[in-house]
């Protein structure tokens, strides 16, 4: 097999397993990875120095019932390794459980960690498990994450065989392009293993340990990007084959056979799709290998993202309908006589008696009346409709004409609305004093979805818990660079439930920052869904846009509120 193009493997941990949720009999909650002790797919180095320097570690002495915070009850240790043990939890305070990670205070890779969950908090991008708190308390370090327990981990899927195309094709589209997020905000996981990769009930694939699963490792690589490009290829492999893409069995799959090198998807299965087949060649090629079908190595998550888009997109299998049943016809049983056997006869409903006809002279009355009637009311709604067909043409005035169709109201075509140019946006803080994450707010204008400005968390209220600097809300300004005629605003929101309201600034107005300094009103403000498709009835001239914000949606427990915007577009 060809020799990989980084560092050694991870020579503390060879065990595989990630620090969440393991258990002894190979289950899991919160999908977490179990553990393997085979697993040689990690490539990092160990920051901690030669191997054996881990083996001093000591590890918190904690049991079940310890509180941290007096609000984090620990309830399970799931896992015990390195000098830190990870724990199922509730918050107290909220009410939900949670996944927390131990260290003592003295651990060499405490500070790591702690800087690595901060990075990750700070992302806040839904396609990956959410660092909920990452403290220094007294002597011990602990990081809190959420908790799936509705989640499936990918080690779990593939036990059962390997996934179908379109399950394949959603696991490396959604995964590489979470990953191209995370790396264009300077983090990398370099733990990418299956038990690191989550379905949930919808569909949607989430990544945990982002950062924090190598720092508390102590991983280090000279070219994380690479590092993680394989790993994606290395999971869509397995999704593919049901086979690990190395001579090391691992995470439950068996490896490939030894000294034949890396063997493509197709070559190793039957049926597998082509496309996907050489996409896993493709991310796999920084391990020394040829690349598939004369296609050009992806190095990057977004260089694989790309090519993932590029592909003919993959349909979702047709749903399967049982079978109707054939249909049972009733029978009875119908005796002829004491002494006779029943015999079983089919039940046939006899058709219903015709009317007897009207031959009385007052039925022959009744009919032409009938006849008579009918025959005036066909005239008079024939009438009817002639006369409203003359008004709508314009009677005998010849000089009267109606609107073609396609016309406004004033006879003039409507003219198709086409997007303006956004010169810059800001986050609109009516207090002055702290913006909300303003280094993102530039997501919300870069055409791309997939980013977002996200709000942080929010606890108690949902008005921005009701912060004095928050009490008048927030939200993004668009600026086109000069007055415009504006018809259309479009936007895609982070999360559905939003009370917001669009508005727009006045003749003239320059860097406004007040919300009477946007006095038209474009939309109602109310609770809106997960996007905004409004058409103004007159277009409105102005230079600034807003999309203000006054109350958050609930962010998966109650207590918690968190909101954003993910594009607005602007039309004229």
């Amino acid at each position: 097999m060809a020799e990989r193009s980084t560092a050694a493997v991870d020579v503390a941990d060879n065990s595989g397993d990630d620090p969440l949720t393991a258990k002894a009999d190979g289950t899991t909650a919160d999908g977490a990875e179990t553990l393997d002790a085979t697993d040689t797919s990690s490539r990092g180095t160990d920051g901690g120095g030669e191997p054996g320097d881990e083996t001093s570690l000591t590890t918190p002495e904690l049991h079940s019932g310890h509180k941290l915070a007096r609000r984090y009850r620990l309830e399970e240790c799931v896992t015990r390794l390195d000098g830190f043990s990870s724990w199922r939890a509730v918050d107290e305070k909220l009410r939900r459980a949670v996944g927390v990670h131990v260290l003592s205070a003295d651990h060499p890779r405490g500070r790591s960690v702690l800087a690595a969950a901060r990075s990750s908090a700070l992302l806040g991008d839904p396609r990956f498990v959410q660092v909920l708190d990452a403290v220094e308390d007294d002597d011990l370090v602990y990081v809190v994450h959420e908790w799936l327990p509705d989640a499936t981990e990918l080690t779990a899927l593939l036990a059962s065989g390997p996934l179908e195309p379109y399950d394949c094709y959603q696991l490396v589209s959604q995964v590489s392009q979470a990953m191209a997020a995370a790396h264009r905000e300077g983090l990398a996981h370099l733990r990418l293993t299956p038990g690191a990769v989550l379905r949930t009930s919808t569909g949607q694939y989430r990544i945990r340990g982002l950062a924090v699963n190598a720092a508390l490792r102590g991983i280090t690589v000279d070219q994380p990007q690479r590092t993680d490009t394989e790993a994606i290829g290395a999971l869509l492999y397995a999704a593919l084959t049901q086979r690990w893409p190395y001579e090391n069995d691992a995470h439950g799959l068996s490896g490939l056979p030894k000294d034949v090198g890396l063997i493509a998807p197709d070559q190793v299965r039957a049926g597998v799709h082509r496309g996907l087949s050489d996409l896993a060649m493709r991310a796999l090629v920084n391990d020394g290998a040829t690349a598939s079908r004369q296609d050009p190595p992806c190095t990057t998550p977004d260089e694989l993202a790309k090519a993932v888009a590029a592909m003919p997109r993959i349909r979702p299998p047709e749903p399967t309908f049982p079978a109707v049943p054939d249909f049972q016809r009733t029978t009875y049983q119908q005796g002829y006589g004491r002494g006779q056997q029943h015999q079983s006869v089919t039940a046939v409903q006899p058709a219903p008696p015709l009317p007897a006809p009207l031959e009385t002279r007052t039925g022959r009355a009744l009919k032409w009346t009938v006849s008579a009637l009918l025959i005036a009311a066909l005239g008079l709604g024939s009438w009817q409709i002639a006369d409203r067909l003359l008004d709508q043409s314009g009677g005998d005035d010849p000089g009267t004409t109606q609107p073609s169709p396609g016309a406004s109201s004033d006879g003039k075509a409507a003219r198709p609305l086409s997007p303006l140019k956004i010169e810059d946006a800001q986050v609109f803080d009516p207090s002055g004093r702290d913006p909300i994450r303003p280094e993102k707010v530039g997501n919300t204008v870069d055409g791309d979805r997939g980013t977002a400005w996200v709000t942080p968390e929010y606890h108690g209220y949902p008005n921005f818990g009701n912060l004095t600097d928050r009490r008048d809300g927030s939200g993004v300004i668009v600026d086109l660079g000069s007055e415009q005629e504006v018809s259309a605003v479009r936007a895609h929101l982070y999360r559905s439930g939003q009370t917001l309201q669009l508005r727009a600034a006045g003749p003239g107005a320059t860097d406004p920052g007040s919300l009477s300094d946007f006095p038209q009103e474009l939309t109602a403000l109310k609770q809106a869904g997960d996007s905004l498709d409004v058409r103004l009835e007159k277009p409105v001239r102005t230079r600034y846009v807003l999309l203000h914000i006054t109350e958050l949606p609930t962010d998966g427990s109650p207590g918690r509120f968190r909101g954003g915007v993910s594009e607005i577009e602007v039309l004229g």
